[in-house]
């Protein structure tokens, strides 16, 4: 009796202890950022990480739709209307002091180098850069410039936007989501020298830290996907960039109130680096090694929902699908798409190379 009893304590010290697999929100955080990771990466998830995956997601979704009914408007006041007033600490304004316009020398940096752009081997490649929204609004845009005669003929504009491809992604310089830019623009007669003009709009999945960490790590994606990019097409000269458009009747934590809003805080903040002469961003040769393009503001897209802003441009309910209230419908995406064709008729920067020569 007692040398089973030894026995057994013998076996029992020496079996492998098997330790509770981790819980909470930190490591369900955790295993949710590796998965997107992964497919960043081009991998693959397992049928067991899709299937936590799609678990966390439906739970969260359920969550955010109970505590965050749709709404017509947040109150919060347009970047472009805010001017010298302030959101959380943060005057408003496009670039920097609260104004909409671009500094004097920043403005004539960006005449110069737009009156610059010429076509390479007969081409003027335009690019845009960006997830799922981004894609949607493009192509849309893309219909419009092609029956517009007023467009450059040595203009071709190709989608690099991809859906599900947020904003790590594209800061990612070995993600499998640049190699289908790269496919995009082969199919579209496009080399990467010929590629001189970028229109960039990303987004961070499901934030959910505070103001300002959210619009930060976004600022950060943001410069490293420009770096991406420059380093790709070396004869990137100018990207514009926007944000997103109004997400109250968001049903989904894709990217809710209040960070669509929020997120243009990191445009701004990069584009105001730049004007700084930070020399991470520096696309002046005579000013050290070029590491990025010239940045500046495309159309600023957000509106208070059913408020019209200055200029009055509103989201409806029926301007986003009716699915998610975060991906913008038919209709939304024609008003964005004109938008940005109006902007790039328009823009001091982009006329010379957007439309026809005089």
């Amino acid at each position: 009796m007692r040398r089973n009893i030894a026995f057994f304590l013998a076996a029992l010290l020496l079996a492998p202890v098997s330790l509770p697999a981790q819980t909470g929100p930190e490591a369900e955080e955790k295993r949710l950022a590796e998965i997107q990771a992964k497919r960043a990466r081009g991998e693959q998830p397992t049928a067991e990480e899709q299937e936590f995956y799609k678990q966390v997601q439906s739970r969260r979704r359920e969550g955010f739709a109970r505590n965050n009914p749709p709404r017509e408007s947040t109150g919060a006041i347009p970047l472009t209307d805010l001017g010298t007033g302030a959101y959380k600490g943060e005057p408003g304004g496009l670039y920097p002091d609260g104004k909409n316009e671009l500094p004097a020398a920043h403005r004539n940096a960006g005449l110069a180098i737009a009156k610059a752009i010429a076509p390479i081997d007969g081409k003027i490649g335009m690019l845009s850069i960006g997830m799922s929204n981004t894609t949607q609004e493009f192509q849309v845009f893309m219909k419009l410039a092609s029956a517009d005669p007023r467009i450059n003929p040595h203009l071709v504009i190709v989608d690099g936007a991809q859906g599900g491809q947020a904003a790590d992604t594209t800061a990612n310089p070995n993600a499998k989501y640049w190699d289908v830019v790269a496919q995009r623009l082969q199919a579209a007669g496009v080399s990467p020298q010929q590629v001189q003009v970028a229109w960039l709009k990303q987004a961070i999945i499901a934030p959910r830290q505070p103001f300002p960490a959210e619009a930060k790590r976004l600022q950060s994606y943001l410069a490293q996907t420009l770096l991406n990019a420059k380093a790709r097409y070396p004869n990137l000269k100018i990207v514009y960039l926007s944000s997103r458009i109004y997400a109250g009747y968001a049903l989904t934590p894709l990217n809710p109130e209040p960070h669509a809003y929020e997120d243009a805080f990191a445009v701004k903040w990069l584009i105001a680096d730049q004007i700084a002469g930070n020399p991470e961003l520096n696309f002046d040769s005579a000013k050290g090694v070029v590491r990025a393009p010239w940045i500046a503001w495309g159309p600023y897209l957000w509106s208070d929902g059913v408020k019209p802003r200055g200029d009055g441009l509103v989201y409806l309910r029926g301007d986003l699908e009716e699915r998610d209230g975060t991906h913008p419908s038919m209709g939304g995406r024609e008003k964005v798409a004109r938008l940005l064709l109006d902007f790039l008729r328009s823009s001091p920067t982009s006329r010379p190379w957007f439309l026809k020569p005089n």
